[in-house]
């Protein structure tokens, strides 16, 4: 058995953190490669330390002086290193950054420091080998992910290495600069690891214990997902049950390799397994509800849409024009509904409303705002009559209005559409009567 570990900001704050995070590599042989994430907040009120950094960078890029920024966050460190009784100087490394910042200061690279001096001092406590993601993970032109380079290069590494500590969001770009992933990128480069080393699972260790049926801050005490599938995660996370990066699951999923999300804090919960398939039962109907809030929908209307060839085309030629993609397009014989984020539409409506017109010759356009969009999500939902029923019983019982449906013929989520003043009674109805009542 060979493991990938990787472990959040949260469980990495402080040395009383790091401590437990070696409690936990150690007490599992397998646990080979370990994929640091910088400090996070040590409590409600503090700073990560990848905020101070961005700090630094927007004071060093205006020409001010950053020294303190860069003694505060000297201090994070100072205070692990000194917690964890290390022999271990940063000093070159503080001098380095020092240099970039004076002389050709960019972000992706301040950025990166965190994970790249918190990869320094995990390496030196557990006496693992250090690997820069500068030197094994690379990005395109475009700034997406190089697989196949990556692939090529970091396999090669891992195989000549048997213990090592890899930091994660950042790898090199086509021009040779540092790269960063998007926020919360530390889970992808633990992902893009346990591929290139085939590993046999990816844990992923941060606060939680794994990911929840629905929102915390919006149902009371939800009881805990066992297992999930990669579909129904992709379908939760882009929703907004944000646990795990939604890009992470991609390098995994085609080796079919595993995620267990763990809680660095409850080292024997046993957490969430994400898996490609599984003959597992679900606990209920539902794998999870989430959703967002912020959108709008634009209806379009015509005599006959259904017989004119290329009506939807040109429609959303119109969105396109504009910089602005869909969310969801449901539709019916005469009409045609496309749900977008209220942020991106609301500056360039008319333009789109004006470009529709020109494009399709609609008999109407209408725009209905301040949209919330829920998610339904469950493989259970396939074997389970009435489903949908159960869902809008619920919500008519908490006098909630049903302002759109989307469902694909998977049947693995139905995608609903409340006022946003409606958006967490709707989710603790369906979460009542799928989970509390189960009837």
């Amino acid at each position: 058995m060979r493991k990938v570990v990787k472990f959040g900001g949260s469980s990495l704050a402080d040395s009383h953190q790091f401590r437990k995070v070696g409690d936990i590599i150690r007490a599992d042989e397998s646990r080979i490669y370990v994929v640091p994430s910088a400090p996070g907040k040590r409590s409600a009120g503090d700073v990560k330390v990848t905020d101070m950094l961005l700090d630094l960078y927007a004071a060093a890029s205006q020409g001010d002086d950053f020294e303190a920024l860069l003694t505060a966050i000297r201090a994070r460190y100072e205070e692990i290193v000194t917690g964890l009784s290390l022999d271990l100087s940063l000093e070159d490394e503080f001098n380095e950054i020092r240099r970039v910042m004076k002389e050709e200061p960019y972000e992706d690279y301040a950025a990166s420091r965190g994970e790249y001096l918190n990869g320094k001092v995990m390496a030196a406590y557990l006496g693992y080998e250090f690997i820069d993601p500068y030197e094994v993970i690379f990005f395109n032109e475009e700034g997406a992910l190089n697989t196949y380079k990556t692939e090529k290069v970091l396999s090669a590494r891992l195989k000549q290495t048997e213990r090592a500590v890899i930091p994660g969001f950042y790898g090199q770009g086509k021009d040779g600069r540092v790269r960063t992933f998007s926020r919360g990128g530390s889970d992808v480069t633990g992902s893009v690891v346990a591929s290139a080393a085939k590993v046999d699972i990816y844990e992923n260790w941060t606060d939680v214990s794994g990911f929840l049926v629905a929102d915390p801050h919006i149902v009371y005490n939800p009881v805990a997902i066992h297992t999930i599938t990669y579909r129904e995660l992709r379908e939760l996370s882009y929703m907004g049950a944000a646990v795990l990066h939604e890009d992470a699951i991609f390098p995994v999923r085609s080796k079919g390799i595993p995620i267990n999300i763990r809680n660095t804090n409850r080292p024997l919960d046993e957490g969430t397994w994400i898996v490609e398939s599984t003959a597992k039962k679900p606990a209920y109907t539902i794998t999870g509800v989430a959703g967002k809030k912020g959108f709008c929908a634009v209806l379009i209307t015509k005599a006959m849409m259904n017989s004119e060839i290329g009506f939807g085309r040109k429609v959303l030629q119109a969105f396109e024009e504009n910089d602005i993609s869909f969310e969801h397009m449901p539709s019916g014989i005469d009409t045609m509904t496309v749900v977008v984020h209220e942020s991106e539409f609301m500056d360039k409506e008319q333009r789109v409303v004006s470009a529709i017109h020109r494009l399709s010759q609609p008999d109407s356009v209408e725009i209905e705002s301040d949209l919330a969009l829920i998610a339904v999500v469950g493989r259970g939902m396939r074997s389970t009559r009435g489903t949908a029923g159960r869902v809008f019983s619920a919500l008519a019982h908490a006098r909630v209005n049903v302002r759109m449906i989307d469902q694909g013929s998977s049947e693995l989520n139905i995608i609903i559409g409340v006022a946003n003043d409606d958006f967490e009674t709707a989710i603790r109805a369906i979460y009542s009567i799928f989970v509390e009542t189960q009837l």
